[in-house]
């Protein structure tokens, strides 16, 4: 199947090389987790995807010790986990470490200047991959950018809009799908 340091390889590479957090990393983690190595199905991947957004904590973390749980238990579990974390944890040091000066290079500004739109990117992409998996379409994409919009405009509560969306769902499904 997996043996635990390709595991811990893998999530560090994907820790490593990865600009934008959790979810600029989720093309590459199903690159490597779902079509590389078949460690899962892309099913599993996505409900992998929903439990890691639900669950407290980072979020790129919770999908590498979701995976390496399944692989090869609490061992498994712990190799991606500190596969994905340490490569953040490495750098934030140095940077820690060495911060006063870096911070008196221009070019270190002006790279990460040009970083930001790049990541936005790297955003948006598994956001429509997601979207498309999730079989959102133009006739039921209303209810993210609706939700977005409450939340962001007026303020709304997530919870309340998950409340809000979990009834609707279900009243869908329970009386509107049946006719």
């Amino acid at each position: 199947m997996s043996s635990y340091s390709l595991l811990f390889t893998t999530f560090f590479k994907i820790g490593a090389f990865t600009l934008g957090g959790g979810y600029a990393m989720l093309p590459i983690i199903e690159e490597d987790v779902v079509d590389k190595y078949h460690w899962i199905k892309k099913e599993e991947f996505i409900d992998y995807v929903a439990v890691a957004q639900s669950c407290p904590g980072v979020f790129a973390i919770n999908m590498a010790t979701f995976v390496g749980y399944k692989l090869k238990g609490k061992k498994g579990a712990l190799c991606t986990t500190l596969g994905s974390a340490l490569p953040s944890f490495l750098i934030i040091l140095a940077i820690a470490m060495f911060l006063h000066h870096i911070m008196e290079w221009h070019w270190v500004e002006a790279m990460f200047r040009g970083i930001r739109p790049a990541v936005v990117a790297l955003i948006a992409a598994p956001t429509f991959t997601l979207a498309k998996s999730a079989h959102i379409t133009l006739s039921n994409c209303w209810i993210p950018i609706a939700s977005a919009l409450l939340i962001w405009g007026l303020h709304v509560n997530p919870i309340w809009i998950i409340i809000a969306t979990g009834l609707g769902g279900y009243v869908y499904g329970k009386y509107l799908i049946n006719e």
